[in-house]
């Protein structure tokens, strides 16, 4: 049976929102496709080895925790946008989505600089973006409703008119509550503001991280899950939502 290794960076430090259950997720539908999975967590100073790993996940954090895990991502930062350019599948989730890009301006004025990975920059206010969030995202060819859960303060812009948002804010604030942009999809990386977490009651971008996946080992998925659990509560989410107007 094929194994494949997923890398939770900084699992003590990036721990907000339930963004675990992305991966309890993945593992769960990797299982249920037939194949067996690993988490493996990478910590502060630990090594990282990518010709082993099939995916990197990363959550959210507070600024204390994201200023620590920027040094040692600092030391992983070639290697790391290298296997980006490669098509590795990663989630990065709020702090971490932050941390993709050239700097974070906290709203007392201080600046933590980003690994400069995209050419997007986030500004930090004192009043928080929260709620339910529903987008449009285009997956497997065709446009679809993405939902989750935001709580940032940050307002995130993408300044190189070339990257491509994750999706267009339906209801709700995403990157900066006010271009309609929310997240970042590069390859196969998504940066994101969605929690929830995310992946479970979205199982259509749970494939696209699998089949990603299972592409780059040439394997491909030979069966169909069954989602309706999974769908009922992405439908609970945009009830939710119509309510609120």
């Amino acid at each position: 049976m094929e194994r494949f290794i997923i890398a939770h960076m900084y699992p003590d430090l990036l721990d907000l929102y339930g963004d675990r259950g992305n991966l309890i997720c993945l593992k769960k539908r990797l299982h249920d496709y037939g194949f067996n999975c690993e988490i493996r967590s990478i910590r502060l100073h630990e090594k990282i080895d990518f010709n082993t790993i099939d995916m990197i996940f990363m959550g959210g954090g507070s600024d204390r925790e994201q200023g620590l895990v920027y040094h040692d991502l600092l030391t992983k930062a070639e290697r790391f946008k290298e296997e980006i350019e490669n098509g590795l599948p990663v989630l990065c989730v709020c702090g971490a989505y932050q941390l993709l890009g050239k700097y974070y301006q906290a709203y007392d004025g201080s600046i933590m600089e980003g690994l400069g990975i995209f050419g997007f920059s986030t500004q930090g206010k004192k009043e928080r973006l929260i709620g339910n969030i529903l987008i449009e995202s285009e997956t497997h060819g065709k446009k679809n409703s993405v939902v989750g859960f935001e709580n940032h303060g940050g307002r995130t812009w993408l300044e190189d008119h070339q990257l491509k948002p994750f999706g267009k804010v339906i209801k709700g604030f995403g990157n900066n509550g006010q271009d309609g942009s929310e997240g970042l999809w590069y390859k196969n990386l998504i940066g994101t503001y969605l929690h929830g977490p995310l992946l479970p009651k979205n199982p259509h971008i749970a494939d696209y991280f699998i089949e990603a996946m299972t592409a780059r080992k040439g394997l491909t998925l030979n069966k169909k899950l069954n989602d309706e659990i999974e769908w009922f509560a992405h439908e609970q989410v945009i009830k939710k939502l119509q309510k609120s107007r």
